[in-house]
């Protein structure tokens, strides 16, 4: 897709899952990438390694997006290096698994944690590249959020409220940022990644009986993502990526 080429995307959680399968896809469209990671370090590097296999540049960059002042220089090394921001992909968030019903294990710490990270995070990361892309005049950012914040069934209630507070927020943004910034999320159902790892059946059982029959791959993802960056006559929306669950 000429559209990407030589544009610049910081991709946050882009080591793994979703993230991964973005960079990647971005890679082969001929952008340069930064892929952000806070823990994996060894999957960030093997996504650097691959996008540079492709013919393209990318490095990878820790920084913990709870944190602004890590969120900041994040973002002054990416225009160090590539003097430009096209897009951002604000792809990081953590979870907690926890029973619906289960109110008590639904501990302060673990609200603050999954809402400094998921909400606020990403809030970080938004406020950090604005500046740059409104000088550019242009900028496209897409959130990741859930189904979980539509249905408020996920693996975990206060994830499920951080994801809905992501939709509301990506509204917003598109309010404010708009004209030269477009602002967009995909509201994925069940896909396949690591978060899933040993609870595949209740993943199974959140979906429900999927019209479709099939769960989606982070390549599935990927590729909304990518025509959220490019279709300049979109914003503000969240796009549901479910498989039917939602119907």
């Amino acid at each position: 897709m000429e559209y990407f080429k030589d544009k610049v995307f910081i991709i946050t959680g882009g080591g793994t899952g979703v993230g991964k399968a973005a960079a990647l896809k971005l890679a082969d469209a001929g952008a340069k990438l930064v892929i952000n990671y806070s823990t994996s370090k060894e999957e960030a590097n093997e996504v650097v390694k691959q996008i540079i296999e492709r013919g393209s540049i990318a490095f990878a960059f820790k920084a913990n997006v709870a944190i602004e002042s890590e969120v900041k220089e994040m973002v002054f090394q990416t225009i160090n290096e590539f003097e430009q921001i096209d897009g951002l992909v604000n792809n990081a968030s953590i979870t907690a698994q926890i029973p619906m019903n289960d109110l008590e294990s639904a501990t302060d710490e673990i609200w603050d944690s999954l809402y400094n990270v998921n909400v606020k995070g990403m809030f970080h990361c938004v406020k950090a590249v604005v500046p740059y892309m409104k000088k550019q005049k242009s900028g496209s950012i897409v959130n990741l959020g859930s189904v979980a914040g539509m249905t408020g069934i996920g693996s975990s209630i206060p994830y499920a409220a951080t994801k809905a507070a992501i939709h509301t927020m990506t509204r917003s943004l598109a309010i404010a940022l708009a004209p030269e910034i477009r602002v967009n999320s995909i509201s994925p159902g069940a896909v396949e990644t690591r978060w899933w790892s040993g609870n595949e059946e209740k993943m199974y059982q959140l979906a429900g009986n999927l019209p479709l029959q099939r769960i989606s791959a982070p390549n599935d993802i990927a590729d909304a993502i990518l025509f959220q960056l490019m279709q300049e006559s979109v914003t503000g929306q969240v796009f549901t990526i479910d498989n039917g669950q939602t119907l």
